[in-house]
């Protein structure tokens, strides 16, 4: 699959998703770029702006097995990852798999279970597989986790440590639909029987994506805008009112998550937009703030918009 091709196929997704989500262009965008790098995404928002739905809709389009896991204060790892069941009539133990195993899977108020269970989601995020009793079971591929957490209410949660929320792909948000889009809901909901657009598939399913994910690998990138995207992390290490900047591994998920940029518009090649759209969502959770910028609310998307106008643009201000 050619890049072009895989552009119309990724619009096709979009559109069918756009049809029942209300949400920002950009917004669907950086969670499809999460999936095409092969990523996973954290949705931080408050309850009722639709995540739930983008999640399945997401699937259901990309013709993907949907799994949906309520994060609770006595979840435990087993509840995710699944656990081994006695079979009586065979005498024998038996592997009962998890929620967890899906393509599309949706920690919904991920920091609300305790960190053993959280850690249990983010080892198969990482590892792609979980192991119980000592045996290792392989996830479905492609496998890609949407997970959420509510901003505003912290009483009962165990937030997300900065080296879990660095497994993440991106970490983006809906945010309030505008009037339009509010109206919109109010209109679906007036016809009780008819007020969640249905989604149909769209892609084939594993293999189909498999391929679409397989594009962003062919993007080239010049070593111009290697070097550009390397000084964007570096660059957030230097700022006053970070204490931990963005880690080697950071930067590669925006090198990764550049190429995926680019395969959404249909290039085999990065440009500098594709590196300075995707920085905020890539990066902005890889920061830890001081104490002082923290009391005082420094929020890190502006952190991240204050080294992009400081670094010199490839191609654009610098001489050739």
């Amino acid at each position: 699959m050619d890049s072009s091709t895989a552009r119309d196929r990724v619009g096709d997704v979009l559109e069918e998703v756009q049809a029942a989500v209300i949400a920002d262009d950009n917004f669907l965008e950086s969670v499809m770029t999460a999936l095409l790098a092969d990523g996973h995404a954290l949705l931080e928002d408050v309850p009722g702006t639709g995540k739930t739905l983008t999640a399945q809709s997401f699937a259901t389009a990309l013709g993907l097995e949907f799994s949906r896991i309520q994060f609770t204060p006595d979840l435990l790892p087993a509840d995710i990852t699944g656990s081994n069941i006695y079979n009586e009539a065979e005498g024998t133990f038996e592997f009962q798999p998890g929620p967890v195993f899906a393509n599309v899977v949706l920690a919904d108020e991920i920091n609300r279970a305790p960190p053993k269970t959280q850690a249990a989601l983010l080892e198969a995020m990482g590892e792609g597989q979980v192991s119980v009793n000592g045996t290792t079971h392989e996830l479905p591929s492609p496998f890609f986790v949407i997970a959420t957490q509510n901003p505003v209410e912290q009483e009962g949660t165990f937030g997300l440590p900065e080296a879990q929320r660095d497994r993440f792909m991106v970490k983006t948000s809906m945010g309030y639909p505008g009037l339009e889009g509010e109206l919109e809901l109010i209109d679906r909901r007036a016809n009780r029987f008819e007020h969640v657009p249905s989604v149909t598939p769209v892609l084939d399913g594993a293999e189909t994506v498999a391929d679409l994910q397989h594009v962003p690998e062919t993007v080239d990138v010049e070593t111009r805008l290697r070097e550009y995207l390397v000084r964007i992390g570096r660059q957030t290490r230097e700022d006053d009112r970070v204490d931990v900047g963005v880690s080697p591994r950071g930067i590669q998920k925006l090198f990764e998550a550049s190429r995926a940029r680019a395969t959404l518009a249909g290039r085999d090649y990065v440009v500098p937009d594709d590196i300075k759209t995707t920085a905020i969502p890539a990066l902005q959770h890889r920061l830890v703030l001081t104490a002082e910028a923290d009391a005082k609310g420094v929020e890190r998307e502006a952190i991240i918009e204050d080294v992009l106008d400081q670094l010199s643009v490839p191609g654009v201000t610098e001489e050739e």
